[in-house]
């Protein structure tokens, strides 16, 4: 490729709605372009990555046994209306309606299409197992599109789709995909970590994400350094940090703190760790039924510590929740948000205590009453024995659930995920198979997704610098770049630029000379802002003295090679 043959445009400032390091960059080096919100063009730089990304996707899926189709981006809404999805998905599932009044969803996923294909198509257990994907264009109406393709509303993904015979041949398919997986985030020359996670609105039993490290992250990653256990922290579980409850050394005490509305705040005033407090999360499960009665919940965590929302809607009663508004607590509770507790409540409402708050004796907790705590509140004795449930995020140096060391947090970005999905869609689209008995059974399936386009955002976060983006080998635009001094006006110059290009392109290397005529700051600034990994430098001084300068996109200064050897060292340095 050469650059006056290509669409090349930089610019030296990021537009002011750009946020983060990966959409500035991508905006600056003109891989893609905003079209609307949440909605970018590819442009032609941004593009050559995608596919470089995609290609290596497509090799592994294929090598792990997965067969490529493609499916719709428009979907009849009588598919999502099967599993119940077309409600629950809520506004992030884009419906429109057709000349007809007929409604369709723009798929944000395909799990409903899949099984509906599969179900008309698998007959018989010899067929299966069967593991179809697609890379094809998704859409989520997010509420609040940013980050560039970090959380756009359009993008590409990859998602496959399992269907086997019983429970452990989904299993099997499983593993098959996490490998595969493994072996992409690998290839992709990123560092990442897979960690088990919930399986959320999807559904079914048991899923991994696969993350990408970076210290911009959205999500917590949780590991254990001494042991392979990682998870994220919605579904780390966190240890009780008390073995036992110790009996009752203080009275029950109503104490004055005026505006003193934190934990923060009361143990300070108290002189009291913060760790002897409890605070109060008010939640509100509104009847599942017309008429029905709400049910509000008090849910008690130690003061230094954060309520977990995913372990929350995992206690019974308390799959639909939300947080209870300021009307419903006054009514409930006599007091404004600030001093509320377990103790007192003016109409009878369900408590929850975290495994650790359970264990606690002689705490800090609300007295309902603006300006007042109780100091000395223990369990059993000034209130009932609570429902006890895992309900914070762990926090570094916690117990490593597997007892193999501590707990330690670092951030991620999620680009992957699978997911052991069992019969929740086939049971609702009645996907069945006869099996080796001639009697229907229910498929098992699993789903494995990855956000292709996202990964361009996770790979500039976790690799870049004062320059600009500095791409792995792997999924850069180009390997190579040959920035030649003069090409235009030197004839030594283009001969030796136009030799050695023909040499890398006959050896396999995606290399594009730069021969726009730029002074050398601006192609250097350029090529480092788009993050070529390698680049060669050809001049006339230098090919006076026989030698190139090679220079990798993360060295400090430029190496000597010499003329005849530079081929064969680059070719060398891809391979490593």
């Amino acid at each position: 490729m050469r650059a006056s043959r290509f669409f090349v445009s930089t610019l030296k400032e990021a537009p002011s709605d750009a946020e983060i390091v990966s959409h500035k960059l991508m905006m600056r080096a003109g891989m893609i372009k905003r079209l609307g919100s949440g909605i970018y063009s590819y442009m032609p730089m941004g593009l050559r990555v995608i596919r470089k990304v995609e290609a290596i996707v497509r090799e592994e899926m294929n090598r792990a046994g997965a067969i490529e189709m493609l499916m719709p981006v428009v979907q009849p809404a009588e598919l999502w209306q099967e599993t119940g999805r077309w409600d629950k998905m809520g506004p992030e599932l884009m419906r429109v309606k057709d000349r007809h009044g007929r409604d369709y969803a723009i798929q944000p996923t395909s799990e409903e299409v899949i099984t509906d294909v599969v179900r008309t198509e698998i007959k018989s257990y010899r067929q299966l197992p069967v593991n179809f994907y697609h890379i094809q264009t998704k859409f989520r109406d997010e509420r609040r599109p940013r980050f560039g393709l970090m959380r756009g509303r359009e993008f590409t993904m990859k998602d496959a789709y399992s269907f086997d015979r019983d429970v452990e041949g989904m299993q099997r398919s499983y593993q098959l995909m996490y490998d595969a997986y493994v072996a992409i985030f690998n290839r992709f020359g990123l560092q990442f970590r897979a960690v088990a996670a919930d399986n959320g609105a999807i559904g079914g039993s048991g899923s991994h994400e696969f993350h990408v490290i970076a210290d911009t992250g959205e999500d917590a990653l949780v590991y254990c350094s001494g042991s392979d256990f990682a998870a994220n922290m919605e579904a780390a579980e966190a240890p009780g940090l008390l073995a036992q409850r110790q009996p009752p050394s203080q009275p029950l005490t109503k104490t004055p703190t005026p505006g003193k509305t934190r934990c923060e705040d009361v143990a300070e005033l108290l002189g009291l760790p913060l760790s002897q407090t409890v605070k109060s999360v008010v939640l509100m499960a509104d009847a599942a039924e017309e008429g029905g009665e709400k049910q509000l919940w008090l849910l008690l965590l130690r003061g230094d510590h954060e309520l977990n929302e995913v372990k929350a809607s995992k206690v019974p009663g308390l799959g639909q929740f939300r947080f209870a508004s300021e009307t419903e607590i006054v009514e409930a509770f006599g007091t404004t948000p600030g001093y509320l507790g377990p103790i007192g409540t003016a109409r009878p409402v369900k408590i929850v205590a975290d495994r650790t708050v359970a264990n606690m004796n002689d705490f800090v907790c609300g007295a309902n009453e603006a300006g007042f705590h109780y100091t000395g509140a223990n369990w059993g004795r000034d209130i009932p024995e609570p429902v006890v449930c895992d309900l914070r995020n762990v926090v570094e140096g916690d117990a490593s659930p597997d007892g193999k060391g501590v707990l330690a947090i670092q951030r991620g970005i999620e680009v992957g995920h699978v997911f052991q999905l069992g019969t929740r869609y086939s049971a609702d689209m009645k996907a069945t198979f006869l099996d080796v008995n001639g009697k229907p059974a229910l498929m098992q399936m699993g789903c494995y997704g990855i956000g292709i386009t996202r990964i361009l955002g996770a790979a500039i976060e976790q690799n870049f610098d004062d320059k600009g983006i500095v791409w792995p080998a792997s999924i850069a635009p180009f390997e190579v770049v040959l920035c030649p001094m003069g090409y235009d006006r030197s004839a030594m110059v283009k001969e030796e630029t136009d030799r050695l290009y023909a040499a890398l392109q006959a050896a396999g290397v995606d290399v594009i000379v730069d021969d726009r005529g730029e002074r050398p700051g601006v192609m250097f600034a350029d090529w480092e802002l788009i993050g070529v990994p390698h680049r060669v430098v050809i001049g006339e001084r230098g090919l006076k003295d026989g030698s190139l300068e090679y220079q990798g996109r993360r060295d400090a200064a430029a190496t000597p090679v010499a003329l005849a050897d530079m081929a064969e060292f680059i070719r060398g340095k891809l391979q490593a």
